[in-house]
């Protein structure tokens, strides 16, 4: 996962504009829960402040900043992106955040970069798991906060509750009297319009402008308070990369003023002095591009050029005072998971990148701007990934294979963490909202994984439960509710905290159909073995021995030859053969794949297709 804070599009012109002063730089933070609007908000922000001329093509378009191709198919951000608008002489400097919990490293290096932030929610769904997350965190860094409830001409919107649950939520997170005190503004963010106070009459014809947006984060956040005279120093915030210009070093001016071909150390987290070298290009955002700069503020956002042994939380500092900035603090990864050469039989079929090394030199380019990640070689000649959770690894393993990739990956882990010479376990909330019908499907569910409910409440036509129970117990969760409720759960989580490690949860899932043999399945033996269970593949297929290929009704595993065809016969008659009627299979996704897979099991992954898989191929093998 490579970051692009800057979306990665040529700079604008190659000219250099007088630099800005201080007192008229805002740097604010977009931060919400996963899909409260904050992308679409900052589109009308882009599109209002007449950051593009009149006929520029990103006027039609919706979630200008989500320029990955992840994010827009599965509408989430992923990747902290920074863009600037100017209003009444200002540069707003804008970092759009992720939504999700298991992206939070995102968040927390990001927020470093600014003084006050947009703290988006929903108006019918309120605070989440992930707005506590984000707003523990900007609190702790003292930022100012903007609450803005979104989505107010929701059909369900509480507005009321919303603000008293957000009041309750300030009260819990505030480590400051004056944090209490917060400006809320009300929107629409999909028409662009935002309002000092709650709008009355008709808000499906309502009409606004994010003008009060703008007016709010002149007021009541201020100009950055860095030291203007003092020697240049940088912490690097994010990186990006060039095909022309190489790496940049993107981060905030902490101190000083940053000039072109001005000589600089390069810091490590320790202090040492990493390499040496002089800043080639500055260049500060306007809307989705890049302006060159002679020199650069400080307290303004720029990328640099020059300094291409780079890393994150690294310090770029003028050489003649080379001091080190504190590294930025990120919470440890709480899942894992191992990820190899691909061994299946169907080896090197669809890859470009087969290779223990080539998969090791991409993971290492993957660490110098995932920050929450960790890898680690193993003596099986693989390497374990470790990550914030099931969807941060997820997006990886997906980014990987469309690149070519072809590999294994073996069933997600908790990591488990000694305390006191005793094993301790990551605990998270969990919130689920659920139709009434499916209610007690639900609470059975969790109760089977020894989850322990803290409130239950009605929201929209069903109920919010709250659990608290351990990371293990959510591995493949999701998928089970998603079958027992027909696909109409909500589910949200957030890692809490360490705990000591529970007792072993009962078998979540049935045993699983495996291939006897290699070859093509076949009608005839698809239609046997779905009268043993539901199937994975279809008519045509080709599998090998120890593929599974669908999931058995009973506990126990099953091998079947689903390649197996009807003998032909001297005595049939001809139109004596009743056609044979199959079931469709079920098409698993890559996280739904991750949630399935068991202990003994392993997906295969390449560009083209998906296989699960045993461990050992052979019956025999297994049974040793």
């Amino acid at each position: 996962m490579v970051v692009f804070l800057s979306t990665n599009v040529p700079a604008i012109g190659h000219f250099y504009i007088a630099m800005i002063e201080s007192k008229n730089i805002r740097n604010v933070a977009i931060i919400a829960h996963v899909d409260h609007g904050k992308t679409t908000l900052v589109d009308a922000i882009l599109k209002q402040s007449h950051t593009f001329h009149d006929k520029a093509a990103e006027l039609s378009q919706e979630l200008i900043m989500d320029s990955n191709e992840l994010e827009r198919e599965r509408g989430i951000t992923i990747l902290a992106k920074n863009t600037a608008v100017e209003y009444k002489g200002t540069k707003i400097n804008i970092i759009d955040t992720p939504g999700h919990a298991d992206f939070g490293g995102e968040v927390e290096r990001t927020l470093h970069m600014a003084d006050g932030c947009l703290l988006i929610i929903d108006a019918q769904e309120g605070p989440m798991s992930q707005t506590r997350f984000v707003l523990q965190k900007a609190l702790g860094l003292g930022l100012k906060v903007i609450v803005v409830i979104n989505k107010i001409d929701k059909k369900f919107a509480r507005i009321k509750e919303v603000i008293e649950e957000t009041h309750t939520l300030f009260l819990d997170l505030a480590t400051k009297d004056d944090q209490l005190e917060f400006p809320t503004l009300y929107a629409i963010g999909r028409r662009g319009a935002a309002f000092l106070e709650m709008p009355t009459g008709d808000l499906e014809t309502i009409t606004g402008t994010v003008e009060p947006i703008f007016e709010t984060i002149l007021k009541e956040i201020h100009p950055p308070q860095n030291d203007p005279n003092g020697a240049f120093q940088m912490l690097v915030t994010a990186l990006d990369y060039d095909d022309y210009k190489g790496k940049y070093a993107i981060g905030r001016v902490h101190r000083g003023i940053a000039k072109q071909g001005m000589a600089v150390s390069l810091l490590s987290v320790d202090g040492t002095v990493k390499a040496r070298g002089k800043l080639d290009q500055i260049f500060t955002s306007k809307g989705l591009g890049r302006v060159e700069v002679s020199e650069a503020v400080a307290g303004d956002i720029i990328q640099v050029t020059g300094i291409a042994a780079a890393g994150i939380s690294e310090t770029i500092a003028d050489s003649s005072a080379p001091e080190a900035l504190p590294a930025i603090a990120i919470e440890e990864p709480t899942l894992k998971i191992a990820l190899g050469p691909n061994t299946s039989p169907f080896q090197g079929q669809d890859g470009q990148f087969l290779t223990g090394r080539q998969i090791e030199e991409r993971l290492n380019r993957e660490l110098e701007s995932n920050v929450s990640l960790r890898v680690t070689p193993s003596d099986k000649g693989d390497f374990i990934l470790s990550g914030r959770g099931e969807l941060h690894l997820s997006i990886l393993i997906e980014t990987l294979r469309r690149e070519g990739y072809e590999f294994q990956v073996g069933r997600p882990e908790v990591i488990i963490k000694m305390i006191d010479g005793k094993p301790h376990e990551p605990i998270e909330e969990v919130i689920a909202d659920v139709p009434e019908e499916y209610a007690g499907a639900i609470a059975t569910e969790f109760g089977k994984r020894k989850a322990i409910m803290k409130n239950v409440s009605p929201h929209v036509d069903g109920y919010r439960y709250t659990f608290e129970m351990p990371t293990r117990a959510l591995l493949g969760l999701r998928s089970v509710l998603m079958s027992k409720t027909r696909g109409t759960v909500v589910l949200n989580s957030m890692f809490l905290h360490f705990a000591p490690k529970g007792e072993e949860l009962p078998q979540s899932r049935n045993g699983v159909l495996v291939a006897h043999e290699t070859g093509t399945a076949v009608a005839y033996g698809l239609e046997i073995a779905q009268g043993r269970g539901m199937l994975f593949v279809g008519h045509g297929v080709p599998v090998y021995e120890g593929m599974i290929v669908g999931e058995n009704t009973r506990e126990e595993d099953l091998d079947i030859n689903v390649c197996k065809e009807k003998k032909l016969s001297n005595m049939r008659a001809s139109g004596t053969d009743a056609p044979v009627q199959l079931t469709p299979p079920r098409t698993l996704s890559l996280e739904e794949y991750l949630d399935y897979i068991g202990p003994d099991e392993l997906l295969e992954v390449t560009p083209k297709n998906l296989r699960l898989r045993k461990i050992f191929l052979k019956k025999s093998d297994r049974k040793r």
